[in-house]
Formats: structure tokens, sequence, C-alpha cells
């Protein structure tokens, strides 16, 4: 049985060592007993529960879960909305949760049940208590307006404390409930956080892809994303594959697990086999694109450099995300590679990486600057223009630039130039 999902003993038994202190709990009690006799303004009161619920849940020690339930309670006397009688979900979506009037009108179609603000009032002081600004509130309701129909102590309170027994901070949890707020409604989300934190290394990298798709949160743990990540580990990625692929790719895991299969079938047949190292690669380049439309482009390939079968499936093999170039930027590559740098196809077919490197940040002015040090007999004609192109730009500057201070003192000038496209005609010894 999942850990959240357990019977209520077991929950209480689980929850208990991390709120534990009766020294809290009387003047705490104190506070919202006083705090719910005394007639306040709204926001004084919505301040005053954050000021509760957040020590309830973040300090060293906290009273008992039980204790949360009562002063929530207590607290939850005084509305903010000083009418329920004549209470009105858009415009209290509006005045009191900070959305625009076309997002409260799309919000108010889910929450059309709701007769009072008692519930919402609970969960606005709430998400207040993690930490979260009117702003990050607001926004948060826009994207899942029913976190506003949940119950404070029997849902959002316990899956805090559950997220917190996994080492998670208020402020971690604060922007996991910003990037997925439907997280604080998922009954699996502490069984999901402890499969996916080793999975994609930490609670970091995980936000890192939540931040593309939320997805992982609201999917089938056990028929989708650990039947695709079983697989993709049988075609030998390994977890940091896994993780940047997701990364890259966020519906890979959360996708139909045939989809899946058919992808490193593609691969396969483009030439790049299941263990191969380029299969990460490979698949990123075809996710979620059409049989016709990979064919075409391959196709394209063919043409604009005038590659035989044999060749394409070379060039694909060694840079996959040829696949994923515009035919524009390919066209435009073919030009400057056959025409002006004056290499043949085959070269090309070899070393497909150029294809995937900026043409006018690092391959266009490289090939400027060999070209000027080759035709003074500054540099050895044997260097290759693709070892030049391939070198990072600390050993470019530091093996072909620097050398040449006193012979051509403009080169590092001219190379600056040429890298935000104002190439020069000549590159200039004085």
């Amino acid at each position: 049985m999942d850990d959240e999902n357990g019977a209520h003993a077991h929950r209480e038994i689980e929850v208990e060592p991390i709120l534990t202190n009766h020294d809290t709990e009387r003047p705490l009690q104190s506070i919202a007993a006083a705090a719910a006799a005394v007639p306040a303004a709204g926001y004084a009161m919505l301040r005053l529960r954050e000021c509760v619920v957040s020590r309830l849940l973040f300090s060293p020690s906290t009273s008992p879960i039980c204790s949360l339930r009562r002063l929530l309670s207590a607290t939850a006397s005084p509305h903010i909305s000083p009418n329920p009688s004549s209470f009105a979900i858009e415009e209290y979506l509006v005045g009191t949760c900070g959305l625009t009037r076309p997002q409260a009108l799309k919000a108010s179609t889910k929450l059309s049940h709701l007769k009072s603000p008692t519930k919402p009032d609970a969960v606005l002081t709430f998400l207040a208590g993690l930490g979260l600004s009117g702003a990050d509130v607001a926004a948060v309701v826009g994207k899942d307006p029913r976190l506003l129909c949940a119950k404070v102590d029997q849902t959002l309170a316990l899956k805090v404390v559950g997220l917190t027994g996994l080492g998670l901070s208020r402020p971690d949890i604060a922007r996991l409930v910003s990037l997925a707020p439907e997280c604080l409604r998922s009954r699996n989300i502490v069984s999901k956080l402890r499969y996916y934190q080793p999975l994609f290394g930490s609670f970091h990298s995980f936000l890192r892809l939540l931040k593309r798709s939320s997805h992982l949160v609201s999917s089938d743990l056990d028929k989708l994303v650990k039947p695709n990540v079983a697989f993709l580990r049988d075609c030998g990625l390994g977890a940091c594959d896994i993780a940047n692929l997701c990364i890259a790719v966020p519906r890979m895991l959360t996708t139909n697990p045939e989809r899946i299969g058919a992808m490193v079938a593609c691969a396969e047949r483009l030439g790049v086999p299941r263990g191969a190292g380029m299969l990460r690669q490979a698949l990123q380049a075809v996710a979620f694109l059409s049989e016709e439309k990979i064919a075409s482009k391959v196709e394209y390939l063919k043409n604009t450099f005038r590659w035989s079968d044999a060749q394409v499936r070379v060039a694909v093999c060694g840079a996959p995300f040829v696949l994923r170039k515009s035919k524009e930027s390919l066209k435009r590559r073919s030009e400057f590679l056959f025409s002006e740098v004056g290499l043949e196809p085959v070269y090309v077919a070899h070393r497909p990486i150029i294809l995937c490197l900026s043409l006018d940040g690092r391959v266009r002015p490289r090939y400027y600057v060999l070209k000027f040090l080759k035709e003074n007999g500054l540099v050895d004609r044997e260097l290759s223009f693709h070892t030049a192109v391939m070198m990072t730009e600390k050993v470019f500057v530091e093996k072909l630039i620097c050398p040449h201070k006193e012979a051509a003192p403009h080169l590092a000038e001219d190379y600056a130039a040429a890298c935000k496209g104002e190439v020069p005609t000549n590159f200039r010894f004085t």
C-alpha cells in the first residue's frame, strides 16, 4: 500500500515524531483563540493564520497533527469575504485571489458549487504559510482552481508533512507547488517524489523537468513511467541518459510505452542500434516525429549534401540532431561548406557535428581565422578545418589567436567582430 494511503492509525504513527512538542502547542492555541475572539480585518487574519500554519509545519519542534486541525478550525471563523450569503466565486477569484477577470471567468466554471469562502480562505492561508507570495498564489490558483476546494487539515497539511519527511525544505515545497499545484491534490505525490528524486539525481533536477512539463506529477507511475524507464534501461540507457532525455523531451516517460518502442525502432532503422552511445541523441531527435516527416528530412539531407544512402546513414548516426535542423539552416550550411570552404560531401558526412554547430557564431569565423593564418604562413598548413572548428573557444584562442599578437595585432579584434556577424572583408595585419 502507498505510504500516503495507509490506514489512519498508521498515518498518525508516521507523523507523530515530526509533530510532537506540547511546549509550542499552548502558545499557538492561545494566539488562535485570541484571534478568533477579536474582530479584525481579513488581511490581518490571513497573516495570523499564515504564521500559525508556518510554525506548525516548519518549526523544528511542532505540535501534533490533531492540534493543527484544531488551530486551523479556530482561525477559520473570521473570513476574508465579509458576506458568505452573497458569495460570488468570480468576484472572489479577482478580489481575493488576484486573478485577472478572464482567468477568473475560466476558473469559476470549475468552482460553481462553492457557496461559501470557508474552504478557499483556509487554502489561501495555507499557501501563504508555505511562503508563496500573492502573485505566486494567484498563479497557483490560475493553474489549478480546484485546489481551493481541498481540505487543509485532511489533505494539504498531510501532503506537506509527507514531503517534509522526504527531506524537502519549505522553499522546496513552495517551488514544487508553484510549478505543479496539482501535486497537493495528487494522492500519490509522496511516493512519486520518492521514486523521481533518485531517478533524476536530485529534487532540483526534478524541478528542472517540472519547469517544462508537470505531467510527471499526474501520470500513472506503475502503468506509464516505470515501464518506460525499464524499457529504456533495457535499451542500454543509464540513469543519467534517461534524466537528460526526459529534460529535453518531457513527454518521453509519460507517453504510451508502445510509442517509446516505436521511437527506438525508428532509431534502429536510421542506423543507431540499442546500446549505441548515440541512442539518447537519436531518440531525442526522432521523438514524436511522424515516419513521413523523418523520411522527408532524410531525403532532404541526401539532396542538399549530395549524399548516398550509406553516407546519410553515417551522418545521422554520427549526429542525429541534424534531423532537427530546419531546411533553411541546412541549406545555408551546405552552401558555405561546399562553395566557400570547398569541402567534399563525404568529408561532411563523416564529420556531421559541423552541421550542428553555430554557422555564424563559430564555424564561419574560425574558417576565416584559419584561412588568414595559412595564407600568411602563420600556422601549419596541415591543420584541418574540422580540428579548428571542434576546439573549445579557450583552446582556439590560446592556439590560434594569442601566439600571433605581434605578427597580426588585429586578429583578436577581427575574430571577435566575425563572431558577432560583422565579418571583415580581409583580416588585417596593420
